[in-house]
């Protein structure tokens, strides 16, 4: 088995396929009557061997997946109620029941937290950030810390990732610095002449010629030497999981001027022009385009650092489907406060806050070489303003052109591309194999789950799948 992506979802799944194995804990009790009940009837039988649907059935959360509702309310029963109850899971490890797999990632394990700025607090509440029998707030106490408003920063998650990889003996299964260039389904014996350049120094271990299957995914790209040359490889695996995450290929507009230098789609980009003093309160503003929270962010970056900004964002302010309008105000204050902003400092009526314009039910219609950008309202007037920079921060898309058609595919709706909350992969909710292509899995945010405590679910489902593909599950 082969993992493309080694964020929470290649590294949960990881776990769960060597050989670490969950049990309902004797005498615990969940708070859910029903799920109790079920759990009562098979204590001897794992988690991974029980029937999920039966188990996840009439569950409610704030996840579509009824398996990631289940997982989460196994490891944190009343957490949505400010709980703070014991998993009743407890972990046995059955080394006889592992599956050899390479989890393949660009970065350490971690995979895009390692990229965010590391001072940046999370949206999610810190516990639940963390993976399977290693809480996280257990862990940030060993560095004697605590955390701030419960949410953690990212550079915490990114070293409790690599943290938990090694504590639980992971490290073998991950190969760092690779990058996945294709993935396609070849015949078995086509490739039975062939002799497999593999990643691995044991590639006895990983690939076992097996006559049941007529077709095999040949995973083909390079890894990073220390030296900074691209070595090639080539694996063949018979299930591939496809765990790679949103964060590689930022949204754009897709206007006039977009690709000029001053136009950027990532945060960093002024986190940089901070550093490099080329903006400050003395030049012209920076332009923030969206209405979530990596433009929230933006926005509280560049105002704790007196930067002028100009911010133009489609929904009006009271739109319920906005971001700020469904998060409590108590546990998100610095959110609250851009709501804020954005409400009582609009162009039209000035504001208690210094160095900000909102621009409410506006889009850019280009921008100029001059750094003159022009914008429309709703009713087709339009501005213009001199800019330092702009920031485009509207979301983001996975990058799967590695894909045959660039896994367009494998969406729900085969004529748009992957995206992980309009248009995701196909999965099947109780295995997360992708409808369209048997032995091909996808986790995470290309299967619509876009919180680390709900990814964990699909992992569950993935790994429950595979064992019994694999022979794995007890009688």
């Amino acid at each position: 088995i082969v993992f493309s992506g080694n964020g929470p979802s290649g590294i949960c799944l990881s776990y769960l396929l060597s050989g670490y194995t969950p049990y309902f804990k004797r005498h615990s009790l969940h708070p859910h009557p029903i799920l109790q009940r079920k759990l009562e009837e098979a204590p001897e039988v794992s988690v991974l061997d029980q029937d999920l649907e039966y188990l996840s059935e009439g569950l409610e959360g704030r996840s579509h997946s009824p398996v990631a509702l289940l997982f989460d309310t196994l490891q944190r029963p009343d957490t949505d109620f400010g709980g703070t109850a014991e998993s009743v899971l407890t972990w046995w490890h059955e080394p006889d029941r592992a599956i050899p797999h390479l989890v393949l990632g660009r970065n350490a394990p971690g995979g895009a937290w390692h990229s965010i700025e590391g001072s940046m607090v999370t949206l999610s509440r810190g516990e639940w950030m963390g993976l399977p029998d290693l809480p996280f707030k257990e862990w940030l106490k060993q560095k004697r810390r605590g955390l701030r408003n419960n949410r953690a920063t990212a550079e915490d998650i990114a070293q409790y990732y690599q943290h938990y990889v090694m504590k639980k003996g992971l490290q073998k299964n991950f190969r760092c610095g690779t990058v996945v260039t294709s993935v396609r389904k070849v015949s078995a014996e086509s490739i039975s002449n062939h002799t497999q350049k593999d990643l691995q120094e044991d590639s006895d271990s990983l690939w076992n010629s097996n006559e049941k299957s007529a077709e095999v995914f040949q995973v083909d790209g390079f890894f990073k030497t220390v030296e900074g040359d691209k070595e090639p490889f080539s694996i063949y695996a018979e299930n591939v999981v496809l765990a790679t995450g949103t964060y590689d290929n930022p949204t754009w507009l897709g206007v006039k001027g977009e690709n000029l230098s001053y136009v950027h789609h990532q945060l960093s980009a002024l986190e940089e022009a901070v550093k490099n003093n080329s903006v400050g309160i003395m030049t012209d503003p920076v332009l923030i385009v969206g209405a979530g929270l990596t433009a929230a962010d933006a926005i509280l970056f560049a105002y704790n650092c007196n930067i002028p900004v100009i911010h133009v964002f489609r929904r009006r302010v009271t739109d319920p489907g906005l971001i700020f309008n469904q998060l409590p105000k108590t546990m998100y204050p610095e959110y609250h406060k851009v709501h804020q902003m954005m409400k009582e400092q609009t162009a039209a009526c000035a504001g208690p806050y210094e160095h900000y314009i909102s621009l409410p039910e506006h889009h850019v219609l280009s921008f100029g070489k001059d750094k003159k950008c022009i914008f429309q309202d709703k009713n087709g007037c339009q501005k213009s303003y001199k800019i330092s920079m702009a920031l485009v921060l509207t979301g983001s898309n996975p990058n799967l052109s590695f894909l045959p058609n660039d896994g367009i595919d494998l969406a729900l709706d085969s004529d748009q591309p992957v995206n992980p909350k309009r248009n995701p992969i196909d999965v099947d909710p109780f295995t997360y194999e992708c409808t369209q292509e048997k032995g091909l899995y996808a986790l995470g945010p290309l299967a619509g789950d876009n919180f680390v405590r709900f990814v964990q679910g699909g992992a569950l489902a993935a790994a429950s799948s595979l064992l019994k593909k694999a022979n794995k599950n007890p009688p």
